[in-house]
C-alpha cells in the first residue's frame, strides 16, 4: 500500500475518513475546493492548520484512490 504519512485513517476521527494529519480537515473537503477552482494559496490563508505538503498529499491520495478504480460511462456520456 502507498504511504500517505500526513493522511493517517482513524475511525474516532471524523468516522474514519481520511483527514489532514489527524485534524478534522477532511482529503475529500480540500479535494472538493480544489476542484471548485479554490487555489492553493487561498486554502492556506482560509485554512491555517493547513501546510503547502498537506494540499499535495490530499492530491496525491485522491490520484492513487482513483487509480484502480474502473468507471463505466453511459454511452450518453461519450456524445
Amino acid at each position: 500500500m502507498t504511504q500517505f504519512p500526513r493522511i493517517p485513517r482513524n475511525p474516532k476521527v471524523m468516522l474514519g475518513k481520511a483527514c489532514i494529519r489527524g485534524k478534522r480537515i477532511m482529503v475529500e473537503m480540500v479535494l472538493g475546493h480544489l476542484a471548485d477552482g479554490v487555489s492553493l494559496e487561498e486554502l492556506l490563508n482560509d485554512y491555517p492548520n493547513l501546510e503547502r505538503e498537506d494540499i499535495l498529499e490530499a492530491v496525491r491520495y485522491g490520484a492513487w484512490v482513483v487509480s484502480g478504480r474502473r468507471v463505466e460511462l453511459a454511452e450518453q456520456d461519450l456524445q
